[in-house]
């Protein structure tokens, strides 16, 4: 392993599939994640040398709060800290943006084996429930 490189707001559309597809099915289509990408308010990535393998996504308005989306780390890399890397570097983007002194709500979704992992960022549930819909666009 080369050493790994942190990239942010560079990860292509297609770099995005080829991640997703390394740890869930069904990407979504090309022009969606182009579109979503663009709209994305903070996506880093991590790099092997010229191999991309990891990234995390951050959507919000930067005041009051921020939904941490896509965090992907392939497999074969999976415990080496780069998860810990990915979060970290969102946290650094909400203190680079957001305004000293106040609390900012930072959320996000995650399996049910991913939860330990997150609690020791100090994220926890809470009593909402996570409602979702598949909306097919007409």
């Amino acid at each position: 392993m080369k050493e790994l490189t942190v990239q942010y707001n560079t990860l292509t559309a297609q770099e995005f599939i080829e991640l997703w597809e390394s740890v869930w099915d069904g990407a979504p289509t090309l022009s969606q994640v182009e579109l979503g990408l663009r709209h994305t308010l903070f996506r880093v990535s991590v790099w092997d040398g010229d191999k991309v393998i990891a990234m995390a996504r951050m959507n919000g308005d930067l005041g009051l709060n921020y939904y941490i989306k896509d965090v992907v780390v392939r497999p074969e890399y999976q415990g080496r800290g780069i998860g810990r890397m990915l979060i970290n570097e969102l946290f650094k983007f909400i203190n680079d943006n957001g305004i000293p002194g106040t609390e900012i709500f930072v959320e996000l979704c995650a399996m049910p084996d991913k939860i330990p992992f997150y609690e020791k960022f100090g994220f926890s549930a809470n009593e909402a429930q996570r409602l979702k819909i598949m909306h097919r666009v007409e």
